[in-house]
């Protein structure tokens, strides 16, 4: 069985106007906190309108959502301590005129020093999908082989329609946000591992990138853990979505390592058309169409379900077939959590996106 574990990052926003507030340290210190803090299960995030949590790493879905709920209700309860609200919304809907104060350790000041427009305006929240790999050589044929695929989950977790304060007419704006980085976007492909170290290796001696956390590709091998983590999804309102986004994502990795076992071919598309797919999928979630991994631009539905029909055998293997369909078939029907946000904001306004975004402590 194919281990998996679970980051997200939130937002602090104030109740009454919306806006983020930089209380991440003062709620990190929280007394009921202090047991995820010690086992580093919330964690500092760039900007101190930001935390971000880890799932321990677990076997099975029930795992992966009762540890989201768990750490979600207990910064939630820590927000409302010091006056804030924890928020699952993958862009602050309004911002303050100046910038949200970054979190003081060297390295984001590095980055505010290198890059401050870009660091100010990262007020996004992803989660990010770990899936456990063999090994390193392995993880770079899984990254081949899942790339294609990428921009489905794009589209499908998409929860980031607004900006300013007005509908930036994307479903998922932090996918433009977070691509202005240098080293962003879909992966390469890679000829091998030793094309892998190469390649990333040029990087770091010209200076593009710092350190391998600047890595800011969709999915890529972590440097922390034997896992290929996926990062191109957008947090979610609820936490099992985010169970729905672990399980397909473990599918997709399972059966990448059964692809490249069996010497199946790797699918290729080239990089501008992966690209322009990416693009695609944020602007338009999953209303209108999507580029399929062969190119082609099909309607939404007919590529999601190109996509639950490659991880079928894996989801069926892992035991999660059945949750991870009924959570895929709820999102057709009900649309994205983009499309909650402006159907919040058409039928009841500021108050009832406010709401909805910070429900975490009552969706499942």
């Amino acid at each position: 069985m194919i281990t998996v574990g679970v980051e997200e990052e939130y937002l602090l926003l104030d109740p009454g106007s919306g806006l983020p507030v930089p209380l991440a340290e003062e709620v990190r210190g929280s007394s009921g906190l202090e047991p995820v803090v010690d086992r580093r299960e919330v964690q500092a995030e760039l900007l101190q309108a930001q935390v971000e949590v880890a799932t321990p790493v677990c076997t099975d879905l029930e795992e992966v959502g009762g540890h989201l709920l768990r750490l979600r209700h207990a910064v939630g309860a820590a927000a409302e301590e010091f006056g804030c609200r924890l928020a699952t919304c993958a862009t602050a809907p309004f911002r303050r005129a100046a910038p949200v104060p970054v979190s003081r350790q060297p390295r984001y000041l590095a980055m505010e020093s290198q890059a401050p427009q870009l660091v100010a305006e990262q007020l996004i929240n992803g989660m990010h999908v770990h899936a456990a790999v063999p090994d390193p050589q392995t993880g770079v044929a899984v990254l081949n082989r899942i790339r294609v695929w990428l921009p489905v989950l794009v589209a499908m977790a998409a929860n980031s329609p607004l900006w300013d304060g007005r509908d930036t007419g994307f479903a998922s704006w932090r996918t433009l946000i977070f691509g202005r980085w240098p080293v962003s976007g879909p992966p390469p492909y890679f000829d091998d591992l030793a094309d892998h170290e190469r390649r990333v290796q040029e990087l770091l001696t010209s200076g593009i990138i710092t350190d391998t956390g600047q890595l800011y590709w969709q999915a890529r091998l972590s440097g922390r853990y034997p896992t290929v983590e996926v990062r191109c999804m957008d947090v979610q309102l609820r936490a099992d979505d985010a169970v729905m986004f672990a399980g397909i994502v473990r599918g997709l990795v399972a059966t990448a390592i059964r692809d490249e076992k069996a010497g199946a071919p790797v699918p290729r598309c080239a990089p501008e058309l992966l690209h322009g797919a990416n693009w695609h999928a944020a602007r338009h979630g999953i209303s209108a169409s999507l580029v399929a991994p062969d190119g082609t631009l099909r309607s939404a539905g007919d590529v999601v379900y190109l996509l639950m029909e490659h991880i079928a055998p894996a989801l069926e293997e892992a035991g999660d077939a059945r949750e991870v369909g009924s959570l895929v078939h709820r999102l057709l029907r009900q649309g994205t959590p983009a499309d909650q946000q402006r159907r919040a904001l058409a039928e009841g306004g500021f108050r009832a996106l406010t709401d909805l975004v910070t429900a975490q402590g009552t969706m499942p």
